[in-house]
């Protein structure tokens, strides 16, 4: 058979996540955090989504504010343009192909709980990255400056905040480090000079106008704006800005995107705290002889699409580019409010759920924890188990009984006596109450524990005892006897 190349046609099927929908993944994925400042990245890019303010919001006010959106929408004849019913199709079938797939790349072998552990260990395991504070260090280390200088220098590298800022003015830190003045300004000068840029002003503001500067655009129209319309920038007021620069709405458009790429936070790159504050997604309260599920929507900006590029549309001035990017921006923006509104009607369900099987935890606490996994969840919410595994990562709930992981209330279960199923975090607190009451002198043995477990209707083996008792950092029988004297 002769060699040669041969062009060959063949169809095959592959599974691709389109951008839109890799969002809507990491909306449902993120704590709410997370979320605000996924939500003020599609601000900063985004020219038709805008935040409405936060004073005076009210339950009503949010729906009117939505059936207006959508009646105009409607009467602007955009809702061709603006239609996602196919791209949330694909998205509740995402999660049942990829599961299909991995099954068919490993053999039909289906990824478990232990995986994922597995998975985060990895990620745990990884070696810390240099803190900003070791970065600003070693650069000092290399500056030709007087003894002032640098005292003045490692005075600003321990007082910036989570973004990199000076919460101090430069008088005020003469005051307290009794550093002389000029001192203190020469070394903010060179301190300004470091990496990365924009480490050392004074606020957001400040440090956009520092990298404008720096880049030569102090005549710019994007500084101007940074300068002086500075609330309506952070409103993404574009078409007031427009008007009040004297600026197309197109070049108010392009100086927006120049500042966009500017780092707001110069902090952010570096390695974070791990001592985060915790911020429960969502609150389980007993109000007299009700449970009411509130979900913390305090964090979440609250979007509307723009009225003016509406308007503009409507008029149809436009040519067919501009047309084009500006019902791109919009069903991208309509698609991110479908994706949180989406996302916080997820939780809220789940947490329904979690409430009607561990009704007994809210009321009693965790000894009357009962076994569940996410495939019974998910059967009831009507969502493939890996978007309920996706739901809860990194989100707490606020109960009675303290703030928990969503994931505390999914864990496997023991058979009692009588048949019924017992959380293994029950077993625990039960092995932890057994010792906590035991004799110091006479501590109880695991095959003790089991016996008196037993006598609860507890079946359990002695090596799971121990193991229990080893995960709860318990020390065996010998190492916890105490004499008495």
């Amino acid at each position: 058979m002769a060699q040669g190349l041969q062009q060959v046609q063949k169809q095959t099927q592959s599974i691709v996540l389109a951008p839109q929908l890799r969002q809507s993944l990491k909306i449902l994925q993120v704590p709410a955090v997370e979320l605000r400042s996924t939500i003020l990245e599609e601000l900063q890019i985004n020219p038709t989504l805008e935040e409405l303010p936060n004073d005076g919001v009210t339950i009503d006010s949010m729906s009117s504010d939505s059936s207006e959106n959508n009646s105009s929408e409607s009467n602007e004849n955009t809702n061709e343009e603006l239609d996602f019913k196919e791209d949330y199709d694909i998205f509740n079938k995402l999660d049942e192909d990829w599961k299909e797939y991995f099954a068919q790349e490993n053999g039909n072998r289906v990824y478990s709980s232990e995986d994922a552990k597995k998975r985060q260990h990895f990620f745990d395991s990884l070696v810390s990255e240099k803190s900003l504070q070791e970065h600003l260090t070693s650069q000092a280390e290399l500056t030709d400056t007087s003894e002032d200088e640098m005292r003045a220098i490692e005075y600003f590298i321990g007082s910036l905040d989570k973004h990199g800022f000076l919460t101090d003015s430069l008088s005020d830190i003469s005051l307290k480090t009794g550093i002389p003045f000029r001192a203190v300004q020469s070394a903010h000068k060179i301190f300004l000079t470091f990496d990365p840029k924009g480490i050392g002003c004074f606020d957001l503001q400040d440090c956009l106008l520092f990298q404008l500067e720096s880049e030569g655009k102090k005549k710019a129209l994007a500084y101007k704006i940074v300068k002086e319309h500075f609330k309506l920038l952070l409103r993404r007021r574009i078409p007031e800005i427009a008007r009040k620069t004297s600026a197309s709405i197109f070049e108010t458009q392009n100086a927006f995107e120049e500042i966009s790429v500017l780092d707001p936070s110069p902090a952010s790159k570096f390695s974070e705290d791990t001592n985060r504050v915790i911020v429960p997604d969502v609150s389980v309260k007993k109000r007299e002889d009700e449970w009411e599920i509130t979900l913390n929507n305090e964090l979440i900006p609250r979007l509307r699409i723009n009225s003016a590029y509406k308007e503009m549309l409507a008029k149809g001035r436009m040519n067919s580019k501009e047309k084009a990017y500006i019902q791109d921006k919009m069903r991208s923006g309509k698609f991110l409010m479908n994706s949180i509104e989406q996302r916080q009607q997820t939780i809220e369900n789940i947490t329904r759920q979690l409430l009607n099987f561990q009704r007994d935890f809210f009321e009693h606490g965790v000894s009357a924890l009962k076994p569940l996994t996410m495939s019974q969840v998910a059967e009831i919410v009507g969502v493939h188990e890996t978007t309920v595994s996706r739901a809860i990562a990194n989100k707490y709930i606020d109960t009675p009984h303290g703030i928990f992981e969503f994931k505390y209330f999914f864990n496997p279960g023991l058979q009692s006596g009588d048949g019924q199923s017992i959380s293994n975090k029950s077993v625990k607190e039960s092995i932890a109450l057994i010792i906590e009451g035991e004799d110091p002198a006479k501590p109880l043995s695991d095959q003790e524990i089991v016996r008196i477990l037993g006598e609860r209707d507890i079946k359990i083996a002695r090596r799971t005892v121990a193991k229990y008792r080893e995960e709860m950092g318990i020390l065996p029988t010998n190492l916890r006897r105490r004499y008495r004297h």
